[in-house]
């Protein structure tokens, strides 16, 4: 089968020094992502009108809410609840995580439970973190050991949770049980060696869309074995992660990191129109 390839416009020219989780809110025509460096969230709304948020703190992901416009944001010293700017601690991190330890990336799951990783957040320390889960006010360890927990996405039947440990360069399958929320079964889908994959999403044929930081790429995986079928050309080099909007459902949005580079787009967002559309988000119910 042949590779398809698409190349991805910056959208603007605004940058930021890390931008990651993307997250496209059809119920609002809200696309949403962070700035984990800067410590802000932002937002544009249907007209391009962009605005942030600073929580004074590292965000490793904002992932909104099931029942109202609030997000919750995946930080430094715990989850906080996001509305109408103000932000509210809901979940303390600092007796689960050592001081160096912060979140990185966060996905609701079909049931909308909330998962998220952790990572160290400065140089000194040895890539290392875990994978939680949070179900009401209950935090567990569902993969110890992790190096630098990224990209999460679970399949249009829920038999299956794919999640990228960037260090290790493997995205990862998992058996999953809807009803308990619990993994099993992990087996290597595939690798990506020519950078490492960071966060990512699906679509609605169960085909994974990878970002690949230090790759100027996201890639296009069959969820089912691992094949490669598809790259985006991305004028940047540390691509972080993606998500399906547009009316169709069928436009990538991109983001980018900007820190220590200095390319033309770095840090710039990317919009990317794809053959193919994307799962309806999974929300929060918190």
């Amino acid at each position: 089968m042949s590779i398809k390839k698409y190349k991805a416009k910056n959208l603007g020219n605004d940058k930021y020094a890390l931008g990651e989780s993307p997250f496209y809110d059809s119920r609002y025509n809200r696309l949403s992502w962070v700035d984990i460096i800067d410590n802000k969230i932002w937002s544009m709304n249907k007209d391009g009108e962009r605005t942030s948020f600073d929580l004074g703190q590292p965000i490793g992901a904002a992932v909104p809410a099931f029942a109202s416009e609030a997000m919750i944001l995946a930080a430094k010293d715990g989850l906080y609840r996001y509305e109408v700017g103000k932000a509210e601690l809901i979940y303390g991190l600092n007796d689960t995580f050592m001081p160096y330890i912060r979140c990185n990336d966060a996905k609701a799951d079909p049931v909308g439970r909330l998962w998220f990783g952790s990572s160290v957040a400065d140089d000194e320390h040895e890539a290392e973190g875990d994978l939680y889960r949070i179900d009401g006010d209950s935090v567990a360890v569902m993969q110890p050991g992790t190096k630098i927990a990224n990209g999460m996405a679970w399949d249009s039947e829920c038999k299956y949770m794919y999640f990228a440990d960037s260090v290790d360069h493997a995205i990862y399958r998992y058996d999953y049980d809807k009803d308990s929320g619990d993994i099993s079964n992990r087996e290597v889908l595939f690798n990506i060696n020519d950078g490492a994959p960071d966060g990512m999403c699906i679509d609605s044929d169960d085909n994974l869309w990878v970002a690949v930081w230090g790759g100027n790429r996201i890639e296009k995986h069959s969820g089912k074995n691992g094949e490669l079928l598809g790259i985006v050309e991305v004028p940047a080099h540390n691509v972080t992660s993606c998500c399906f909007a547009g009316a169709g459902s069928n436009m990538l949005y991109i983001t980018t990191s900007g820190n220590d580079l200095n390319g033309e787009y770095d840090g710039c967002l990317f919009t990317c129109e794809v053959d193919s559309t994307g799962l309806e988000p999974d929300y929060v119910i918190y």
